[in-house]
């Protein structure tokens, strides 16, 4: 019986299927770089021999602009060790924020008091021979009468 792992291999040999391979080594390389920088890329992809990095924000554009020598020689040095990340070769590093894969944000709920119309009306008899009760009533009435 086959295992899991004899089959992908198989299939990420075929031709039609040789973009799997490339995303491996693109992943490959991001795990080279630090947990700073793998934070920040969103993905990497080669075109035309340039090496595109997405970020998530901004901010680590400009980080990773500074560190474009830092990138190039790390992809250099993944090509020249794995033979399989090969087709890896790229001269020029452009770095760009994409806006597909923002920075996750914890939504703060406001808690708040809920405002609702009064639905009530002061329009009530009251009959009860006790006036402690009846005082109640009439200042119950008076609020519903305020509110509306």
């Amino acid at each position: 019986m086959k295992k899991a792992y004899t089959i992908l291999s198989h299939l990420s040999n075929q031709p039609q299927f040789r973009f799997l391979k490339q995303q491996e080594c693109y992943q490959k390389y991001i795990k080279l770089l630090g947990t700073k920088y793998q934070k920040a890329i969103a993905f990497v992809y080669i075109q035309s021999e340039t090496l595109f990095i997405a970020v998530t924000h901004p901010g680590f554009k400009m980080e990773l602009n500074y560190n474009k020598d830092l990138l190039k020689s790390i992809l250099t040095q993944l090509t020249s060790y794995d033979k399989k990340c090969k087709m890896m070769q790229a001269n020029k590093i452009v770095v760009f924020h994409s806006k597909y894969h923002p920075v996750k944000k914890e939504s703060k709920s406001a808690i708040t008091v809920p405002y609702y119309q009064e639905r009530a009306t002061c329009k009530f008899k009251i009959e009860t021979q006790n006036q402690e009760l009846k005082e109640k009533f009439e200042a119950i009435q008076k609020v519903i009468e305020c509110n509306q």
